[in-house]
């Protein structure tokens, strides 16, 4: 028996206008299929409840891939993929398996030789570096940044070392309430000369995006706590 596909579904970033970001034909695809494999089902219902034509949601299997899951466990959730079904892999929000647990599901399903369809949809880290005007031919995405104060400050120095040494955009996220006092680590240790794009709410209402050297950020730091925010730097 073939197995089915797997489809990456990317999520709305946050509340807008749904035609504006998720394309029809991708909505389209997306009502053909029954299994989906969800970060959230909450979230995943109020995703699909707006897609005009989409089946009725007590019909739609969901199985849930977070965090929590572990490696081991990832077979069982593509025995309906491996039956012939078409699976959905729907992100919380952005793009499935970047910055997302997705990654090592889409890993076992090419060593189980199942084809991948990526959808078209947002990417908030794309998005970002698209925006900044800084460095789209080099660049490194770091993911979150550590945690504790003194190894975090440690990493932003060796990331503004590094743009400078490779010309590369060094882009990170973090935990959306922790966005300000990151914001203030970042001014108060970066060279005055170095470039921060600091991109927040991206495809919504109240998006903000704007690049600005490190001198120019200290006579305003704009208001980013609870903002889903990608940093760029550049030195």
């Amino acid at each position: 028996m073939h197995p089915g596909t797997l489809f990456l579904i990317p999520a709305p970033l946050g509340e807008a206008e749904f035609a504006d970001i998720i394309p029809a034909n991708v909505q389209q695809r997306i009502t053909c299929l029954k299994y989906f494999i969800v970060e959230h089902p909450k979230t995943a219902r109020y995703f699909l409840k707006q897609i005009e034509g989409m089946r009725p949601l007590q019909e739609i299997e969901m199985q849930v891939l977070n965090e929590h899951t572990r490696f081991n466990e990832i077979g069982r959730l593509l025995e309906p993929l491996l039956a012939g079904n078409d699976i959905g892999l729907l992100s919380e929000a952005g793009c499935p398996a970047i910055a997302d647990p997705g990654a090592n599901l889409v890993r076992v399903a090419h060593q189980k030789h199942v084809p991948i369809v990526p959808l078209v949809g947002p990417s908030s880290i794309l998005l970002a570096l698209m925006a900044s005007g800084l460095n789209g031919q080099s660049f490194h995405f770091h993911g979150y940044l550590p945690i504790k104060h003194e190894l975090r400050l440690k990493t932003i120095i060796q990331l503004e070392q590094e743009s400078a040494r490779f010309n590369q955009t060094q882009i990170f996220i973090e935990t959306p309430y922790r966005n300000q006092k990151l914001l203030e680590l970042l001014i108060q240790n970066c060279n005055d000369e170095t470039d921060l794009c600091i991109a927040s709410n991206l495809t919504l209402k109240d998006e903000y995006i704007a690049t600005k050297k490190i001198k120019e950020w200290k006579s305003y730091l704009p208001q980013i706590n609870r903002r889903p925010t990608v940093f760029l730097l550049h030195r």
